[in-house]
């Protein structure tokens, strides 16, 4: 009781007129977040029960859409009570789980957009070694990389920040994310240090190592045949595309949380939600569409989803 007592309750701030239009908040992020969840699922579903789609490719292409339902589900869960409530609250350790899971996960897309380029390049510049070096002990270490580097370091700016005195119980956002630190009276050393550190080990590093592949691949590429080209263009551009999205709304998340009170609220908001939105929204619909082995698989998914349909109801 005494700790419930002594909580830490922050106020979300970064709400427009939500009393009036509550259930229309409610309404259309459910519809979205459902969304999310089915189709990046589905796609998962499709890779593991079809053998064919057992490879390192599409084994991290599921290990990305698992990592964007999780991190969907970081963020809309709470979005939805908060939409249903009369005050937007949250206490401060919630607040900093929230921000634990946001940006570890944020951070292991990165982490496996790269290993991804890393099996394109191996598959189109070193094609007789892939199976020797994309062996199944590689994609293990890969995704256990993905996962435990991001959590590392997001560990230790969470425990900083938990350490710190808050000044202001206003957060200005619709969840916890790099806006904490505006709560904070003065941001501690080791938060700003350490933030320099984690921004180049889990974003710059990986976005480099991703551009120099994909260089080598492309220089590669053009210097072969034309249907060399068109199946190197065919696998990467879908992750190509995932990498700029991904990269576009990171910079927008960091970018946001920077910008102070004068800011308009509408577009605040706007902004905010583009970073929880469009990425785990059009991932799916990208593999889903542009991978010609996933899509292929789709189409039998719901042909026999539709046959059963009918049979179901006697059509």
């Amino acid at each position: 009781m005494d700790e419930v007592l002594n909580a830490t309750y922050l106020t979300l701030d970064g709400y427009v007129e939500v009393n009036k239009y509550r259930y229309v908040y409610f309404f259309i992020f459910f519809i979205l977040y459902s969304l999310i969840i089915c189709s990046n699922s589905t796609i998962v579903y499709i890779i593991w029960i079809h053998k064919n789609l057992h490879e390192p490719m599409y084994t991290f292409i599921a290990a990305l859409l698992l990592n964007c339902v999780l991190y969907s589900t970081t963020v809309y869960p709470k979005l939805l009570i908060d939409f249903l409530s009369e005050k937007q609250v949250t206490t401060y350790s919630a607040c900093l789980f929230q921000f634990f899971m946001f940006y570890t996960l944020g951070s292991s897309e990165f982490f496996l957009l790269a290993a991804m380029a890393y099996d394109r390049y191996v598959a189109i510049c070193k094609p007789l070694q892939y199976q020797t070096i994309m062996s199944k002990t590689t994609v293990s270490i890969f995704l256990a990389v993905a996962w435990l580097v991001p959590v590392c370091h997001i560990a230790v700016l969470t425990a900083g920040s938990a350490e710190a005195t808050l000044c202001n119980f206003n957060l200005k956002g619709i969840f916890c994310n790099n806006a904490v630190y505006t709560l904070q009276c003065v941001k501690s050393r080791l938060i700003t240090v350490f933030g320099v550190v984690a921004l180049i080990d889990l974003v710059i590093l990986p976005m480099l190592f991703i551009v120099f592949t994909y260089s080598n691949i492309f220089i590669l590429t053009y210097q072969s045949c034309k249907d060399v080209r068109k199946k190197a263009l065919e696998t990467c551009l879908p992750h190509l595309l995932v990498l700029f999205s991904f990269s576009c709304l990171s910079i927008y998340d960091v970018s946001i949380a920077r910008v102070e009170s004068d800011f308009p609220k509408t577009a605040r908001l706007i902004m905010t939600l583009q970073i929880v939105l469009y990425h785990p929204l059009l991932n799916p619909f990208i593999y889903g569409l542009k991978m010609k082995e996933i899509s292929k698989q789709l189409k039998r998914f719901f042909y026999h989803a539709k046959i059963i349909s009918c049979i179901n109801s006697e059509c």
